[in-house]
């Protein structure tokens, strides 16, 4: 879907770059913005990923922060949609 870096790695040295845009360019969109409004608008407290977005903000700039949300997002809606079963929130490691 293209929510990941781009990496251009040789000889050991990993080089990762902006995310690669490749895939479904309006899913991405949708992705991003609904990522974006996650970030920005939820109360941390009471999502499961609040701990782990937190922590992510705290070492890393927002956008990288939403880009993350949104490839997490794309990666819960994969699971259920290929299991086939109810979304069941874990207890993040991270608050734990």
């Amino acid at each position: 879907m293209g929510l990941v870096p781009k990496q251009y790695s040789t000889g050991g040295k990993a080089k990762l770059y902006g995310i690669s845009k490749r895939g479904n360019p309006y899913l991405r969109k949708i992705l991003i913005h609904g990522a974006r409004a996650m970030v920005l608008r939820c109360k941390r407290d009471r999502v499961a990923m609040g701990a782990w977005m937190t922590a992510l903000e705290a070492r890393a700039p927002r956008n990288v922060l939403i880009v993350a949300a949104a490839n997490k997002l794309a990666r819960i809606a994969w699971a259920v949609l290929s299991s086939g079963q109810d979304y069941r929130a874990v207890q993040d490691p991270v608050a734990a």
